[in-house]
């Protein structure tokens, strides 16, 4: 009988959710817009079977990935797990193998060198082909319409680097997959690679360089020349995995960098600009070149976000310090100087997980939304409002206009990360729709909302209901039907 810890990290909207199935036409109040005819992949980390260790992180449970079908107006609803190598082996011995998180040394000897990927922080279509990704592996190829998993990939040999990143951008003027990995050549190395897949899905190029030092890089971005990357310290070393410690933890007398790459296939010398203080960031909203300066929008926070990934130093978690507002940074490629030309803050909202239309991706962009935490609102959940972080609103900037409007979830609600579905025949930017999970905390439901992308305080114009409440996920992407064959 499965016994799992009674922790944070695996109660209440935590709790392990561990179902596979499929729901045909869901419950629908309001009209969902018959034009919107597609895919919507999220994923939830949820373990297979209760880890080794009490304390284990959120990150480290199986990729469960759910799949929304929807086509004139109705709603399929389809969840799998991401059959990973790690997944495999523990079902077929029928308890865990695979030990920390992003620590091999707390394996079982009988898994040792094989890899340990969960594939549970992004579902991403590409060449026709369902990619379940995490940052410290190979991608996990899936067939989108059985979602059967078909394995491990390198590109038929193509890849050298060891790991793919999580958060790829499909650029909008080549349809090319452009990604990154970091530890490219093994667990705690300065070695990445930046790379670009074809529509048609072969590996294009790989441009491998090195970084200051060995952090989490979790996101990346992407303008029509370049690729960014952020350097945050989140960092680890050998003797914390020894420890058995978190593997990351925040150094805050390290400084925070913004590398810039050449989007070149002869490769090209990364050039890294460093930030006026440390500082925490970790996803993007966007970036774009105006000349030769480089404009670079992301929740920025004066102190660490993440509680699970503590002080390398023990320093006790600083809430008030880890709450992350919409920041631009700016640099200057024609400069001669290794600094940053401008941080400005462009927003008060507290929140994460930003979005943008998918066609504005490296381009001057108008439109954003992301997830924010109003602690003025009511809450009706269990806990303290000020207890943790919980997201209840969606907000859309509006960066010609320095309007910013929001649609809070309700009381008993939190939401999970926002998509955008780009209104059919529609070229305008932002001109769609966003769909985003609601997780009603107190009644165990959740609902697929629907909201019109530049007026979402006109609040949902459809729900698609589960009878059921998923657990609280990562990142999901949308594709339109006519780009999955067979669909």
């Amino acid at each position: 009988m499965a016994h799992y810890p009674q922790t944070a990290m695996f109660t209440g909207f935590l709790h392990l959710n561990r179902f596979e199935g499929d729901l045909v036409d869901l419950e629908v109040e309001g009209e969902i817009p018959d034009d919107i005819d597609g895919f919507f992949h999220r994923v939830q980390p949820d373990q297979q079977f209760p880890p080794m260790f009490d304390n284990d992180q959120f990150f480290n449970g199986d990729g469960m990935i759910s799949q929304f079908r929807i086509r004139d107006g109705k709603v399929n609803f389809k969840q799998r797990w991401a059959r990973t190598d790690k997944w495999q082996l523990e079902r077929a011995a029928g308890k865990p193998l695979f030990g920390a998180y992003r620590n091999p040394l707390t394996d079982d000897p009988s898994v040792k060198g094989r890899i340990r990927s969960t594939a549970n922080t992004t579902p991403i279509v590409h060449a026709g082909k369902l990619f379940a990704l995490k940052e410290d592996s190979p991608p996990l190829i899936m067939d989108v319409l059985s979602m059967d998993t078909e394995g491990f990939s390198n590109f038929n040999g193509a890849m050298k680097n060891q790991t793919f990143s999580a958060h790829p951008k499909i650029c909008p003027d080549t349809g090319n997959m452009c990604n990154f990995g970091y530890a490219a050549t093994g667990l705690l190395t300065t070695d990445c690679s930046y790379m670009e897949v074809s529509p048609t899905g072969e590996l294009l190029f790989e441009s491998f360089f090195t970084v200051p030092y060995y952090c989490m890089m979790h996101d990346f971005a992407l303008t029509e020349h370049y690729a960014l990357f952020h350097l945050v310290p989140i960092t680890s070393n050998w003797d914390r995995l020894k420890a058995n410690k978190p593997h990351f933890g925040f150094d805050t007398s390290m400084p925070v960098y913004l590398g810039v790459l050449p989007r070149d296939p002869k490769g090209g010398a990364i050039r890294w600009f460093k930030a006026p203080k440390t500082v925490f960031a970790s996803h993007v909203l966007n970036a774009y070149e105006e000349g030769s300066r480089i404009h670079f929008l992301i929740p920025e926070a004066e102190g660490n976000c993440f509680p699970f990934f503590p002080d390398i130093n023990d320093a006790p978690f600083d809430r008030a310090k880890a709450t992350p507002v919409m920041t631009r940074w700016v640099v200057d490629m024609a400069s001669t100087g290794e600094n940053f030309e401008s941080v400005t803050r462009v927003s008060d909202h507290v929140g994460e997980f930003p979005r943008v239309d998918d066609r504005a991706v490296g381009k001057k962009n108008r439109h954003g939304w992301m997830l924010s935490m109003n602690m003025e609102m009511p809450w009706e959940g269990a806990g303290s409002r000020a207890a943790g972080f919980i997201m209840n609103t969606l907000v859309h900037f509006d960066f010609q206009t320095n309007l910013q409007h929001v649609f809070w979830c309700g009381p008993q609600s939190i939401m999970q990360e926002p998509c955008f579905i780009a209104r059919r025949g529609s070229t305008e930017e932002g001109d769609g729709y966003i769909v985003a999970l609601q997780d009603n905390v107190v009644t165990n439901y959740s609902e697929l909302l629907f909201l019109d992308a530049r007026n979402i305080a006109a609040g949902a114009v459809a729900r698609a209901k589960l009878p059921f409440r998923l657990r609280s996920g990562l990142h999901g992407t949308w594709i339109n039907a006519e780009h999955v064959p067979g669909a």
